[in-house]
Parts: structure tokens; sequence; C-alpha cells
């Protein structure tokens, strides 16, 4: 066997910097996924379903009289959200990050499996079961949807609801695409006949229009030549000091007659597109294949969840509506969205499936919004962020989880509040066993399981979910985000608008007329000289949520940096958070400021959240010829002849690795903003249409010609597309404007809008930050094995490239089992470590037990750092799974370990493996230090004697993702006399 090693001196050097290494190394990324439907019961209510996000399982409970039992978990996919029950042997997990269902084999429950996986469209939200049919929700996106996503035409809807065969799952599925974005709720009708889809974050009618739109220089309006005369910004044009504000885009809306700003004037021939705003669709199930009858606008801006009413079959959807039409901070204070229940009446006919008008229903009647904060008490009546509602089996009920309120709100069928029930914190998802007269409630933030009785309306009991691998920075920080009580009245918090860590793919404008003129402390970029940025004016203008992943090592915050550290510190991430503090008051209307520790574990939260996988990109990280040609253009050495831009390369302000090394830049524009990163670049598409024309003109002034306008581009799904207001629709519409100085010149062969085009496919496969293989997964069963080998091959292809952990798990020889690739060994046939912590198994041992029906094992890619924990070691207590089993401790407990033993790898006897153990046998061996704890122990390697390689094996497990202590033949049960080194089994 060769091992790969690092030399003494390379080690040496390892150690005087581990340290800081250690301080960024972590076993758990956080994607913040959204539950939609995290609680299922079986058909007879005696088990009840849980996912249990974080540490990637689905948990099955045991109902009974006295409550809920634990039975069993198994490992799913990553960032299981939702999970559905089709009998009492079968159960579905959507993986949001994996992009699959989990088919899991509950016909032992004490010992489920996962017997399938269905791959899916990109982050796949809800599912149901209607007609024998399974429906899933995902983008128009991702690397398993068949065929071209058209991700550059025009009018082309952004939602899938991808279809199986329950009774045949190896059909192909069909795949319903809906003209809306992104979906998320699905419901079913009472008599199963049809399936009722949402957008998710689906608008409200609102676009923008941008600077050059709202200019009133005749050079402007007349290239446009649309005929329309522009009337400039509205009042005030000044701020408090008198200072000018800069002239910048505008919201509009739609009022069903014209496009009107905040202050009712008339846009409409400025405005490109249409936007009728399909928020919730009807899909026949009956038919073969199913296809949409109906859709509706006018429901809500971000839709979370729906449900059906058992007798009139109308349909409730949990919603938030956005102000974003309102114009400036003070005058959103307190109020910048409502929470609602959207009724939308279907007559009860299952053969035509009309929808009739939505009815709205403001939960939250009793707030008075004249002020921008309320009293205590009217904050306690208040429901925010309404995510899955659920009627009784008569009607006569409907709940709703207050996912910011830690509240369940139990209305009338018209959608009036009767009751409010007090849960743990973030309840996010329900279940109703009626006949134990209980309401499971699923409360994301404490990791637990309400049990509240019907009748009495009130919480009974809290059951924990087994293992939450969570950190304490994200458990601590994350009611922050979504706690309303923080808000003035009760109603709004952070998420309303960063929705889940997200944005809500809307433009916002939060000036304030009352604010200062500030210095700008943002470098520029090198390559335009060090003259200084101008000032931050308090009358921005129109900005587009911006998302709040991957904020850490991003540097200053907001389009121009203008939250940031200051001049000593304009790259500071940590100080230009603490800068929102203000914001609970200004915006959120909170009467009083939020603690400053408060804040701070808010901070340490948020840097935690991260951007998922690029869902364009391939999975094996190559480029198309056209992706890789964007990309010669993008990392041009700055002699750009035949390639186009303007004379220096992209990537010398869009850095490496995330686009932006954080300095700001002059980009034509009124305003001087930082340099955006760009790694959710593919997140925007669904606009098109643009008063200014792609100009094919090259440097210079604008042309003096008479142009022809620009034609509208008919329905589109989305308002908001690229640049710092989402005016710009799309990323050619970016590179071909008259205003930004960009050539792209036509070559022989290959003109200026190739090139483009070119460095628009590049552009939307940009990195995120982990490699496009992450999460992906592949069960392998004797029936499907020659099929799927091929997929298992290129994810241990992918791990051996350093792109992510391969893990296998599943059934193997009776028993339920983790393995992880060691991908750092340099063995032919590769090998994995397992659960037991003596036992190695290679590739060959695997694949011959599936073929010969000895296994069902799944494959998947986890985050580089994250296999360990995720297949061998669930609590991080350095103790294998199977060996905790063997030995009588719990696996899932890190304060349960097995007794009078030894953890491997651990020489200063402090019950962890980190750092100092490696330094501690360094000092004993060359300093004089202080001799191990226990020689056993400390033998890394398990060759009886103890050296340097013991402490290499140790660094190379902390920090390259090395085998763990222990990967030969151990004993881990020592007799009393550990210092000998002498064990017994």
């Amino acid at each position: 066997m060769s091992i790969n090693r690092i030399s003494v001196l390379a080690f040496v050097g390892f150690v005087l910097f581990a340290p800081s290494i250690a301080a960024q190394s972590t076993s758990f990324v956080n994607f913040e996924s959204g539950h939609v439907r995290p609680l299922a019961l079986s058909p007879s209510g005696n088990l009840l379903l849980a996912v249990n996000t974080p540490d990637n399982r689905l948990e099955v409970f045991q109902a009974t009289s006295e409550g809920l039992e634990s039975a069993a978990d198994v490992r799913v996919g990553l960032e299981p959200v939702a999970v559905v029950a089709r009998t009492e042997t079968e159960a579905y997990v959507v993986n949001h990050l994996s992009d699959d269902v989990s088919v899991v084999d509950l016909t032992d429950p004490g010992q489920p499996f996962v017997k399938e996986t269905l791959l899916t469209g990109d982050e796949p939200r809800d599912i149901v079961i209607a007609n024998d049919r399974i429906f899933v929700t995902t983008a128009r996106r991702g690397q398993h949807r068949p065929g071209d996503p058209q991700l550059t035409t025009p009018g082309v809807g952004r939602a899938d609801v991808w279809v199986w065969d329950a009774t045949d799952l190896s059909t192909q599925p069909d795949i319903v695409t809906l003209f809306s974005d992104t979906p998320r709720a699905l419901a079913v009708s009472p008599d199963g006949t049809r399936v009722y889809a949402a957008a998710f974050t689906s608008g409200n009618k609102t676009t923008v229009i941008n600077e050059n739109s709202v200019s009133i220089e005749p050079l402007v309006n007349a290239v446009i030549n649309d005929g329309f005369i522009s009337p400039g910004m509205p009042a005030p044009t000044q701020n408090i000091q008198g200072v000018d504000a800069p002239v910048t885009g505008l919201i509009l809306k739609w009022d069903g007659a014209a496009w009107r700003d905040a202050i009712g004037r008339d846009w409409s021939p400025r405005v490109r597109l249409q936007l009728p705003d399909y928020d919730v669709f009807s899909i026949d199930a009956m038919q073969d294949p199913p296809m949409e009858l109906d859709r509706i606008s006018g429901v809500g801006t971000v839709l979370f969840n729906m449900t059906v009413h058992p007798t009139s079959g109308d349909v409730y959807v949990t919603n938030i509506e956005a102000r974003n039409d309102v114009r400036f901070e003070p005058e959103l204070s307190g109020h910048s969205v409502e929470n609602n229940v959207t009724i939308i009446p279907t007559g009860g006919d299952s053969v035509g499936g009309g929808f009739s008008t939505p009815q709205i229903v403001h939960l939250n009647p009793h707030i008075d919004f004249s002020t921008s904060f309320g009293p205590a008490s009217e904050i306690a009546q208040s429901l925010a962020l309404p995510l899955q509602p659920l009627f009784s089996s008569d009607g006569t009920k409907l709940y709703v989880v207050a996912f910011g309120s830690e509240k369940v709100g139990v209305l009338t069928d018209s959608g009036a509040v009767q009751t409010r029930i007090t849960v743990g914190g973030g309840p996010s998802g329900l279940a109703l066993d009626e006949s134990r007269e209980r309401l499971y409630v699923m409360n994301r933030f404490d990791h637990t399981i309400s049990i509240v009785n019907t009748v009495s309306e009130m919480e009974t009991a809290q059951i924990p979910l087994a293992y939450n691998p969570e950190p304490a920075a994200i458990v601590e920080g994350r009611p922050l985000l979504y706690d309303a009580t923080n808000s003035g009245h009760g109603d709004s918090a952070c998420a309303s608008c960063h929705i889940f860590g997200d944005t809500d793919h809307l433009t916002w404008d939060l000036g304030d007329p009352d604010g200062l003129v500030e210095s700008n402390p943002i470098p520029r970029v090198s390559v335009q000289g060090g003259e200084p940025l101008r000032k931050f004016h308090p009358m921005k203008g129109a900005m587009a949520t911006q998302s709040l992943r991957g904020m850490d090592g991003a540097g200053a915050m907001h389009w121009r940096g203008d939250r940031n550290g200051g001049f000593a510190a304009p790259f500071n991430e940590r100080l230009a958070f603490m800068t929102f503090l203000p914001a609970f008051q200004s915006l959120l209307g909170k009467e009083t400021s939020l603690p400053v520790s408060e804040m701070e574990k808010f901070r340490d939260f948020i840097l935690t959240l991260r951007y998922p996988p690029n869902p364009i990109a391939n999975i094996d990280g190559t480029l198309t010829p056209i992706q890789a040609a964007g990309r010669q253009i993008f990392d041009g050495n700055g002699d750009r002849t035949g390639l186009g831009g303007d004379g220096d390369p992209c990537v010398s302000c869009h850095t490496d690795p995330i686009g932006t090394g954080g300095q700001g830049s002059f980009e034509g524009e009124s305003q001087d903003f930082k340099v955006a990163h760009m790694r959710n670049l593919y997140q925007k598409i669904g606009m098109y249409g643009y008063a200014l024309p792609n100009s094919l003109n090259q440097n210079g002034p604008l042309p003096t010609f008479e142009p022809t306008p620009t034609p509208a581009t008919g329905d589109q799904i989305r308002g908001f597309g690229f640049g710092h207001d989402g005016s710009i629709p799309t990323l050619f519409n970016f590179f071909r404007v008259p205003t930004q100085a960009f050539t792209f010149e036509n070559d022989m062969g290959r003109s200026g809008n190739q090139k483009v085009r070119e460095m628009e496919a590049f552009l939307l496969t940009f990195p995120t930050g982990l490699a496009p293989v992450v999460g992906q997964q592949v069960t392998m069963t004797q029936a499907n094995f020659t099929a799927t080998e091929p997929q298992f091959e290129l994810l241990q292809e992918r791990a051996f490239a350093g792109d992510g952990d391969l893990i296998v798990h599943g059934l193997y020889f009776g028993s339920l089992r983790g393995f992880l690739f060691l991908d750092e060994l340099d063995i032919d046939p590769p090998v994995f470590a397992s659960d037991v912590a003596s036992v190695l198994v290679n590739v060959g041992e695997l694949t011959a037990a599936i073929q010969a029906g000895s296994a069902v094992l799944t494959a998947t890619v986890v985050p580089r750092g994250n296999g360990f924990r995720i297949a061998l070691d669930r609590d991080d207590d350095g103790w294998h799974d199977g060996d905790e089993a063997r030995l009588g401790s719990n696996p899932a407990s890190s304060n349960s370990i097995p007794p009078t033993s030894i953890l491997r790898g651990d020489c200063n006897g402090d019950g962890g493996l980190d750092i100092s153990d490696a330094v501690w046998l360094l000092l004993a061996l060359f300093a004089g230090g202080d001799q191990p704890t226990c020689d056993a122990a400390c033998d890394s390697d398990e060759n009886s004697s103890l050296n340097v390689a013991d402490a290499i094996w140790k660094l190379q497990f902390l920090f390259s993702s090395g085998p763990p202590p222990g990967a030969y033949p151990v004993c881990e049960v020592v007799t009393a006399s550990c210092r000998s080194g002498q064990c017994s089994n």
C-alpha cells in the first residue's frame, strides 16, 4: 500500500500555519434550504416521517397513544426539504441540493433504506402524489434536465413540474413547463384529478427602467426614439443638505392600464415587455402526459405553500405581498410587506379546473400601519412568514405555521385568525393526526417536533430530532434572520426580502432624502487609476435585492459598497455587516435598537451562508466549446484584438474566485459601484425587453442617426434582470448597449455578437465556490448496476480531482452502513473507509455486493471536508458510527462515547481530536514535552510505535482530507494499563 505523505519540512511549515487553517475548517456547509413539506404521516397514521435537513436524513417516528417514539433514520440526499408517504412501506424525500428524490423503503420501519433515486431538475422543492403519479417542482435548468433549457430565448417559462409514474419509476418522467419563475408549492384537489403548482418568487407586476430611460437628455431620448419625452426623476431631487441626487432607475408598477411610477406618472412607452404575473397553475393529473389547464395572477409576490379545501376544492396560498413600488425607506418603515393567505375559488369543478378571482386575506388586520411600530400586544398577535397551511378533514379549521412568529395560526375557512398557538422556534411544517387529536409541528430553529393537542389547542410536548451537526454560530444566529418580533409590528424580518437567506428577485428604492452624503472608502480597481470614487448619496435609487449568500470574503456590502468597514478596513465584511444594525429601526420599524450582541450573532450566522453548485455547468467541470471561448475572452491578457472588450481583461476587475476583489469601478453610471460578483447570474434569467437599442457601433459617442425603436418582446416571466437595479434584461444587452464601453468587433468567421454569446454562455456557468458535482447522487441496485456504474465511476473521478468527498451509504449485507472514499490513497483498486474503523473495503467489494443482490448503495459527492462526518462519524466525536453502535454508545450524540475506550489520535487525553494532539506529540518527541497520556490512543497509524508519522497522519486527516486515525485493524477497548499499549478486543 502506497500512502501519499508530506515531507518533514513541509510538515513543519504546516504546523506553524495550522492555527489559521483550523479556524477556517469546518465539517458543515450552510445552504439554508427552506423547508417546504418537512413532515408527513403514513396512510395509517402510525408513522411520522420528518426530514432532518442539516443531517441529510429522514427520521421515522412511531406514533403511539403516549406520543412519538423514534424508530430509525436513514441517510438520503443533501438538504432534504420535503417528504410524502405513498404507502405504508414507501416514501419519497425531496433533496434540494442533490437535485433528486430519494425513494425510501419502509418495509421495516426500524431499518429504512434508499432503494432508488429519481434525478430531477435544479433545486426541487415540493412533492405530491395524485392518480398514481409523483409530481415534483424544479427550476427549468439543471444537469439532469433533458433538452435545451433555452436560457437566452424570450417568452419561455422557467418553472418545471416533473411527473413520474409511481407504478413504474423506470419510465422517463414527463416535464410540464409553466410560464413563471422557479416554482415551489404543490397541492392536490380532493378527488385527485388536479394538481396545483405555484411560482415561488413570482413578482407583483413591477419592473424597472434604467437611468438612461429616465434621463431628460435630448440625445438619450432621441436614441430611444419611442416618441416619449422623459419627465425625469420625480421630486424630491435633492437630499436634506441640498445636494442633487443622481439620476437613477425608476420602479414602475402595472395598474391594469399603464406602467406608473410612485407618484402616478405613466411611463408605458418606455417599457418593452408585459408581465402577466402568473402565480398558480392547474394541471390535469388524469391526462397522459399531464397538461396545464388554467393559470391565474394576483395571488401574491412570494408564494410559500398551498393547500386545498377538502370539500369546496378551493386553493389556499400562503404568501407575502411586497410593497417595493413605494419609494424611500422612511415611507416603508414598519410596512415593507404584508402577510396573507390568498383564496382561489375553483367552483369545485374537477372537470374544468377553472380559477376565479383570488381573494386576498390579510393575516394581521389588527396592525395599525399609520406608525412605524406598535405596542407589544400588537406584535404578540402578528403572524409572519406564513409557510405550510393544512386543513382539518371537515374544512372548518385551517392551520398555518408562522415561521417568523413561533406560532401556529388557527383560521376559519374564510381566512380569519381565531387562535394563535405558541410552539417552538421557526415552525416550518405540519402533519395532522386527527385520530389522536394531534397536530405535529416541525420547528426548524429548535430542531424539534411540537405535539399540539387539537382540542385544547396547546403544545403538549417537544420531541427532538436525532442530531443537528450545525455549529453554534448557525443555531444561535439563524433566528435573527427570520424573527419578526424584532420589527415594529411583529410581521416582518430581514427574511421578508432575503427569502431563506437569498433574494426576493425584486428591486427596491430604499433611499432616504433626509440622509447625508457620505465619504466612499472603497478603492478603485487598479486598471482605472487611483482617483477616489464618488461619495455615497443617500438617495441611491432603485437597487435589486442581493443575496445574503457567500458574503464571507466578499468585502464591502450593497451594490455601491456603502456598507463597509471604513477607511481603515474597507474590505472587512465583519465590520461591514454590523453597519446594517440601524436597519432594524429604519426599515423594519423596531422601536428600540437591536442589542449589539444579537447583531454579532446575526453576522456570524450570515457569514456561514454558501451558494449551491452552479446548475448550468457540466458535472465533470468541463466547459462546452462556446463556454470555453467565453472564458478565453473573460481571461484575456489585455490585448483584446480579435476578442472584444475594452482593452482590459474582465478578470482584472472581476477577479477569481468569486468575480470580485471588493474594489469599486466607474461603469458609465451616475454612481460608482463595487465590482459585482458573478456567482448567481443564472438565477436572473427571464426578463427580455429593453428601451435602449443594442448598439452594433463601437466605442465613441452615441449614434446621431435616427434609430428604429427597440420592439417590445411580449409576455415575460420577470420584471427584473441584471445590473445593480435589475434593469438590464440579458447579459447580451449588458454587453451591447451604447453606454457600455465594450467593443466586440466583427472578425472573419466570428462576429461580435457571437463573441457576446460566448461570454454570456461562460458567465452563466460561473463557479459558485462548489464544484458542479457536489450533491450529485446515484443509487445502485442489482437491477440497474450496468446503467448506473458509469455515473459511479464519474463520481469517483471527481473525488480524485478534489471536487468533493465521495460517500456511499445504504443496505450492505443486511445492515445500514456508511463508507468514505479515501481519494488521498494511491491504491488500485480504490479503497473506502467504513463506519467500523478497523474495516476497509475496496470498490470491487462494494460493486460485487451490489451485483450479487447483497447491497443497495447510494453514492453521493458532498462538500470537501464533510465526508467523514456524513459517512462515518455522524456526531463528529471521533468515533465511527458502527463502532459506537457495537460498543453501546449513541452515534447521534457527541456526549455519548464508548466506555473505557480510547479515541484514536487523542494524544493529550482531552477526548477530542484536533491540532493540539499533533503538537503534543511533536513536543514529546523533539522538545522534551509531556508524554502522551495513552500511547495506544496516540498511535494514529497503529504500527505500535510513536513517531512523526503519527502527527503527520493526524494533520492530513484534519486539514487535507486524509484517512482518519485508526484506518488499520484497531483495538478500541483498553486495559487499565493504557500506557503499556496492550489492548484487548
